[in-house]
């Protein structure tokens, strides 16, 4: 069925309303054509697209579709699953909370018990009730960080992981089966929608406070936070005020609002989310802003400095501090045996140097939290320790309570962190600067372009074509292709070029119509490394608009 006969046809269903049928009256042909040539990609990430009308949009029926896949594929699975149950979260987007209502309705017309959140809460207390009610899955409606007009549907499993590419495949084969805009789903069973809330808050705020490092905290102490209007609000000040943090929060920012009409895109690893809490320490001044994403599973950081500036920390400058917390804290009590670190290929190599000096190994995954999730799993069957997990995307989680990355148990380890330096004298940056002078410096970029549309996806094939054929690199040492699946790792898209001083990975975005580049220098000091960072970064921009 072509782009065209699809439109006509949802045109034509009685499943949509008068407004819906509106809206793609006013479609333009070009427009048709990318909303209705293919189904929104479902992978392990789930869903995620633009809100609106359409086959490659997130919608009612789009999300009703693919809970019935989840539903039909658990009962492939076995009639236990009924009982087991889907624990479904949201947060505070758009339309979160009638696609979470939506998605339990039709797993209950199937028999399936669905614990439906009482409210809003972040992604990572989805993952760990998956494990705290024993349920056979999880659904958590969300599309984390991307901007406003983004919604998602993510599927956890079992364990509370992200469902693995094999799972997804079945789930997409029984989405695949429901005929859309045709479908006709069943009757809802009140009975099987069960509400979950205030002993589940509890259990995961205490699940995070035992991840505390013991690091006492001054009653002199002053943080300031933004939940960007986001998930986190609760959760945060919840964990900040059981470990005696002061915290104020950023007003402007602190209610719920799926416009985000506070910032331009509600991601903390943009400086401008940070402008309000920026503006607000200059007159009352703090030791440490934090922000977390609409979902709270990513945590930003900026620190106040000596002079007035603000140094707006990057995913791999805060996960670094966290890591050397961490390791020292821990040895202090005796480093279990066996101890690891897991990051991704694309986080920086400084976090390894750090845990070697421990007597720590690093581990490196491929990109995306599900894959640090599996490493817990394997060290369990296998006895190894689970220290910490981090990615250079703002994720990061200490213990084994949740699978995913957690903004909530970071931000109390950066309290932590916080009272570390100040019981110390210094700012975080100064901490960091004392980690450069005994590892050596090492700097991190992340270029990211948008290529939207068939022809963006297009070009984002025809680029990692072009960059595989490429003949090798001034100071090109290696060259590492995960298309094929190498050193245990499954197949994924993603290049990296390995150089006497650095490197370049580059992947097309999971979630987005992106291509990013990775860019990472080392050096004998902070300046030469971004001098050799604005030469990759000159070199990458040459590629992608040749």
């Amino acid at each position: 069925m072509n782009f065209r006969e699809n439109y006509e046809k949802w045109l034509s269903s009685e499943l949509l309303s008068a407004e819906e049928k509106q809206e793609l009256l006013s479609l333009s042909e070009k427009e048709i054509e990318d909303r209705f040539y293919t189904d929104l990609a479902f992978g392990t990430g789930g869903l995620r697209g633009v809100m609106a009308v359409g086959t490659n949009r997130m919608n009612l029926l789009v999300v009703r579709r693919a809970a019935e896949g989840v539903a039909r594929e658990l009962l492939a699975d076995g009639e236990q699953n009924k009982a087991r149950g889907v624990v479904i979260g949201y947060d505070s987007r758009n339309r979160s909370a009638h696609f979470a209502r939506a998605s339990a309705e039709v797993l209950s017309s199937f028999g399936i018990t669905a614990y439906l959140f009482d409210r809003l809460c972040p992604t990572p207390e989805v993952s760990f009730a998956v494990r705290y009610l024993h349920a056979a899955a999880g659904i958590v409606i969300t599309a984390s960080h991307n901007p406003r007009e983004y919604n998602g549907f993510k599927v956890y499993d079992a364990d509370g992981t992200q469902i693995p590419p094999d799972r997804a495949a079945r789930i997409l084969a029984c989405i695949r089966a429901v005929p859309l805009p045709e479908c006709s789903f069943g009757v809802p069973d009140p009975a099987r929608i069960v509400t979950v809330g205030e002993e589940l808050h509890e259990a995961y705020k205490n699940a995070v406070l035992g991840e505390r490092l013991g690091v006492e905290i001054p009653s002199d102490m002053k943080l300031l936070y933004t939940p960007l209007h986001g998930a986190g609000n609760r959760a945060v000040r919840a964990v900040l005020a059981a470990i005696g943090t002061v915290v104020t929060v950023v007003k402007e920012q602190e209610k719920p609002d799926g416009d985000f009409p506070t910032v331009k895109s509600p991601n903390p690893e943009n400086r401008e989310a940070f402008d309000l809490a920026i503006a607000y320490a200059k007159e009352h001044p703090v030791d440490l802003i934090l922000g977390t994403d609409p979902d709270s599973d990513r945590l930003g950081l900026v620190v106040p400095e000596r002079d007035g500036r603000f140094t707006v920390l990057n995913g791999n400058q805060t996960g670094v501090l966290l890591a050397e917390l961490i390791l020292r804290k821990t040895a202090e009590r005796g480093m279990p045996k066996d101890a690891r670190i897991v990051k991704t290929v694309v986080t920086t190599e400084l976090v390894r140097l750090v845990a070697e000096s421990y007597g720590v190994r690093t581990e490196d995954v491929l990109t995306g939290f599900k894959f640090i999730g599996d490493k817990i799993k394997e060290y369990e069957a296998g006895g190894k320790h689970y220290l910490f997990g981090l990615e250079e995307s703002y994720g990061y989680l200490k213990g084994t309570y949740a699978r995913d990355k957690d903004a909530v148990v970071a931000a109390m380890l950066a309290a932590e962190l916080c009272a570390d330096c100040k019981a110390e004298g210094i700012t975080l940056t100064e901490r960091l600067a004392q980690i450069y002078g005994r590892y050596g410096y090492a700097k991190e970029r992340l270029l990211s372009f948008t290529l939207r549309g068939i022809e963006g996806k297009a070009r984002i094939g025809a680029l990692m074509a072009s960059l595989r054929k490429m003949p090798p690199l001034e100071k090109e040492i290696s060259r590492i292709d995960y298309l094929p699946g190498i050193e245990g790792l499954p197949p994924s898209d993603v290049l990296k070029f390995v150089l006497e001083d650095g490197w370049i990975a580059v992947r097309p975005s999971g979630t987005e119509p992106k291509i990013k580049f990775y860019l990472a220098a080392s050096g004998e000091s902070e300046a030469a490394c971004d001098t050799r960072l604005d030469g990759l970064s000159r070199f990458v921009e040459r590629l992608v608009n040749e």
